[in-house]
């Protein structure tokens, strides 16, 4: 049976933030993973796992994945501008940039709904705007 898992992560979209490399006091170099990619991994593994139920597909599966990043409305727009925006007819073309947002989302999902994200082979990305600020995620097996 093919499964189709549905999630969403509340929330303005975020996108993978590059490692940080700092110096300690020895001159070695380290690097980190800045805390609010850390955290937007761990709530997307959370919203994940409510969703799924333990389900987890198979390591030769080929997954297919849709996400949809819906950013808030700037405060500032013109109701005529706001309500465009809401009907799709103006799309964030703004940062994060969708293949961040799909390297967040596939990132936090490795070793937990599929073995690795090189399994997926089929990526949706789409940017809109809406009153709540949301990421929608659709997985399923190809």
């Amino acid at each position: 049976m093919k499964r189709n898992i549905c999630f969403t992560i509340s929330g303005p979209p975020q996108g993978k933030a590059r490692p940080k490399v700092v110096r300690i006091k020895t001159g070695a170099s380290v690097t980190y993973t800045p805390d609010k990619t850390v955290r937007y991994e761990e709530l997307t593994r959370i919203r994940y796992r409510a969703a799924a139920r333990g389900f987890k597909f198979a390591d030769d599966a080929q997954v297919g994945i849709q996400i949809t990043a819906r950013y808030p409305i700037p405060k500032s727009k013109s109701k005529r501008v706001k309500a465009a925006m809401l009907a799709g007819q103006i799309r964030p073309a703004k940062k994060p940039d969708c293949d961040n947002i799909v390297k967040i989302v596939c990132d936090a999902l490795n070793g937990i709904a599929y073995r690795d994200d090189a399994q997926i082979v089929l990526a949706q990305v789409e940017k809109e705007y809406d009153d709540e600020p949301k990421t929608f995620v659709r997985l399923w097996e190809v």
